[in-house]
């Protein structure tokens, strides 16, 4: 059996964890499981470490510091904009997750955190930075 190594194509099923217990976020509630490339960027060196090693079959419980993991929310992803801007959409609410235009013509979501008179603050630091999770993962596939 392949065992995971830089650059292999890994598909598994994932469960974020809080420290609480509580359940961020599972692949099982997609439906479908994850599928990336050891060494493409999208998961943190960190994270990767952990499932170097590993086979099709096995399950892992993965603990990751904030830092490790989302990262530390950045100041710099906080945004104001006028309420005006989101006239005709949906209601404007603090804690409405909302799909916004990136520079790059992606979009970002971002947490509606504070609105105060014209002004709505947004935050588009990803809802779990500062966060201590635990990865809960079963390889699937290793190819």
């Amino acid at each position: 059996m392949t065992a995971i190594t830089e650059h292999s194509v890994v598909t598994l099923h994932f469960t974020i964890k809080l420290k609480d217990g509580s359940i961020a976020d599972s692949t099982h509630n997609m439906g479908k499981p994850a599928q990336f490339v050891i060494g493409d960027g999208n998961i943190s060196d960190n994270f990767e470490r952990h499932l170097i090693g590993m086979k099709a079959g096995e399950t892992k419980a993965v603990e990751l510091k904030a830092a490790d993991a989302f990262g530390q929310p950045n100041p710099d992803n906080i945004q104001y904009m006028d309420r005006a801007k989101f006239v005709g959409e949906a209601q404007v609410e603090i804690g409405t997750i909302m799909a916004f235009s990136g520079p790059d013509g992606h979009e970002i979501p971002g947490i509606i955190t504070e609105i105060a008179g014209d002004s709505v603050t947004v935050d588009f630091n990803h809802p779990l930075a500062g966060q201590d999770v635990i990865f809960d993962v079963e390889i699937l596939s290793v190819e």
